[in-house]
């Protein structure tokens, strides 16, 4: 338009076309003089939250330092330029004001939209104030990162009821040795136990002190093996399937451990990760941690799993197998007993588990396989 302008004033010579025209390049100049004022000083800082859930709002928070004595920010917005493919769409705020030597922070939502561990690094900062003809940017560096879990959905409570333990019996709560609850048995009296659980009467009758044996009732124990073998030639669907895999073996691991229940997860990332049945809020961090940042697997088959896993099958402990095919246990793997095989192919896993309809597995998973 100022172009425009000009060589209408020039053509026509008119006064009033060369006023409009002079006016235009003061608006110009002015735009740019003060839109640098706005950006220089400005330190621009996120504080991102501990973890992220796929298909889940999360908030960051941007800080805007204004270090300039007299002049204020006004009208910036700041957008990612890294790490931007994990989520739904890009990440970027808007200030409205932050005053001389003042600070201003300004909360963004995101919706992640893949797992993995991202990095942030470069973010832009820009402006068009004050007339919003002209636009200056700057780009700035700060590294932060920021660990995506699977998606996580509700789990039917009577998923975990049919989860029984590798015993025969398969109670759900199991009587061991050595605890105060309930009585087990008698046993010869030693030197050094406490004399409280001594069964006088039948000492009494048969001249040799007995005590009683109490019991501890103890949970069975879940270890996930999670598959994620696919063929190096794999399409679309079988990607969707051991991402679905993934986000239901958290989503059991989340709900299982919520209900106090030792869980240990045993995969392929690499090499074999185990992490040993155990409860807590650290042991739900490190599972689905795991989870989170597995790769999908082509070098190690379900069988090889199956195989791997069986060293660290123990009396009371159920294996619940999550793999992208619908399998059928051998004879010697169901003579072993206590496994369980859950596939997204299965039409009961949709009854078990529920998702959100707007997550899509087949982009759930990390950049680095996406690129792939």
């Amino acid at each position: 338009m100022m172009l425009f302008m000009g060589l209408a004033a020039m053509n026509s010579q008119a006064n009033l076309l060369f006023g409009v025209f002079g006016l235009m390049i003061g608006i110009l100049l002015v735009s740019g003089v003060i839109s640098r004022f706005v950006l220089r000083g400005l330190e621009v800082t996120r504080t991102l939250p501990e973890h992220g859930v796929v298909g889940q709002t999360l908030t960051t928070v941007y800080e805007f330092v204004n270090h300039k004595r007299f002049w204020p920010s006004l009208s910036v917005t700041v957008a990612e330029l890294d790490g931007a493919e994990a989520f739904m769409k890009q990440p970027h705020g808007y200030l409205l004001h932050a005053a001389p030597k003042m600070t201003a922070r300004v909360p963004v939502e995101l919706v992640p939209k893949r797992r993995g561990l991202h990095r942030f690094d470069r973010h832009q900062i820009s402006t068009s104030f004050p007339f919003g003809f002209i636009k200056r940017a700057l780009e700035r560096r700060r590294e932060d990162k920021l660990l995506i879990f699977p998606a996580m959905g509700s789990v039917d409570p009577r998923l975990l009821a049919m989860m029984q333990s590798a015993e025969s019996s398969g109670p759900m709560m199991r009587p061991r040795r050595g605890g105060v609850d309930e009585f087990y048995g008698l046993k010869e009296f030693r030197q050094g136990e406490n004399p409280r659980y001594i069964y006088w009467k039948r000492s009494a009758r048969t001249g040799t002190l007995v005590s009683k044996e109490m019991t501890h009732v103890s949970p069975p124990r879940l270890m996930l093996l999670v598959d994620t073998f696919l063929e190096p030639d794999a399409n679309r669907e079988e990607c969707r399937t051991v991402e679905k895999c993934i986000a239901m073996a958290a989503s059991l691991a989340s709900h299982a451990l919520e209900q106090n229940l030792p869980v240990g997860l045993f995969m392929w990332s690499g090499e074999w990760t185990a992490i040993a049945p155990n409860r807590g809020k650290r042991q739900r961090l490190d599972i689905l941690t795991a989870l989170a940042r597995a790769p999908h697997n082509h070098d190690r088959t379900t069988r090889q799993l199956i195989e791997a896993a069986h060293e660290f099958q123990e009396s009371g402990t159920t294996f619940v197998l999550f793999s992208p095919r619908d399998i059928q246990l051998s004879l010697g793997d169901s003579a072993r007993g206590g496994m369980m095989v859950i596939s997204p192919t299965n039409m009961l896993a949709e009854r078990w588990f529920k998702f959100d309809k707007k997550i899509d597995f087949a982009h759930c998973g990390p950049l680095e396989e996406s690129s792939e």
